[in-house]
């Protein structure tokens, strides 16, 4: 184990092997001062995992990490890569095509067994058999290339390792513009349109225009299965408590899911 930790840390970042190219990150505001600013606002961004309306799900869904090897795609401030080291893991890697959200993630959440590297998703290559844990959270919604990306992790992936990823639920994103619409009668509704036409998304974020790509919750599921993955589990996270004691500003948030979570594992008799 500790001589490919040791390789992990010195290879470099190339395209995909064998023929196939993966499409290049086009956008990176995060590391624009307006949004950056505005993201590091965010509950979650200043109080970490426990601020994370969704946590208390994946918490539930995390693999065990003692021993082993994880890899963190789009690892933001680095809450799950601490979370990981502080279960055990040998090695973490967090990557992100952010330097702003590594620089926090190294301020914030250092580690011995951490490591952190600028590269974006589509950018990533490892040998074979590298990791037992993968996991992202709201990542691959940014990216065009998910298919050929759940390809390349079942690889990196040795047999029986475990996928936990989280990503903006498919009724959040298939409209675009991810605001409530009011009715004629002074309500509000949350428009879902365009559901099976998949492909780029203009949201508007932290005062941003900021590109995100819809998929169905079939393309979602389906691309995992031909590449072979197992699911084990898929989750729509909701607020924990109980409607009465839910905050005001959280209500909403029971009309329709926002997130989705999905969990799988390589195949124990995996031969690559």
């Amino acid at each position: 184990m500790t001589d490919k930790i040791s390789f992990l840390k010195q290879a470099p970042a190339v395209f995909c092997a064998g023929g196939v190219t993966l499409h290049p990150m086009k956008e990176n505001k995060y590391d624009q001062e307006g949004f950056f600013a505005a993201y590091s606002r965010f509950p979650r961004s200043e109080r970490g995992l426990a601020a994370a309306g969704e946590w208390h799900r994946l918490r539930r869904l995390f693999p065990s990490t003692g021993g082993k090897r994880v890899l963190d795609i789009g690892c933001g401030f680095g809450w799950h890569c601490a979370y990981a080291a502080g279960q055990g893991a040998a090695y973490v890697l967090g990557t992100d095509i952010s330097g702003k959200m590594l620089a926090e993630a190294r301020r914030r959440n250092p580690h011995p067994v951490i490591e952190y590297r600028r590269r974006a998703m589509e950018e990533l290559e490892f040998p074979d058999g590298s990791f037992d844990v993968v996991v992202s959270s709201l990542a691959f919604h940014y990216t065009p290339a998910y298919g050929e990306l759940c390809c390349r992790i079942y690889r990196w992936l040795t047999p029986g390792g475990e996928l936990l990823f989280s990503v903006e639920h498919p009724v959040f994103t298939a409209e675009g513009r991810q605001q409530w619409a009011e009715t004629v009668d002074g309500g509000t509704v949350w428009p879902v349109d365009n559901y099976f036409t998949e492909g780029p998304r203009e949201a508007e974020f932290l005062g941003h225009t900021v590109i995100k790509y819809h998929r169905t919750l079939t393309t979602y599921t389906e691309t995992l299965l031909q590449a072979g993955f197992i699911i084990t589990a898929i989750e729509e996270p909701r607020p924990e408590l109980p409607s009465p004691e839910i905050p005001e500003q959280m209500r909403d948030e029971l009309r329709r899911p926002m997130m989705l979570i999905v969990a799988a594992r390589k195949p124990a008799d995996a031969q690559c």
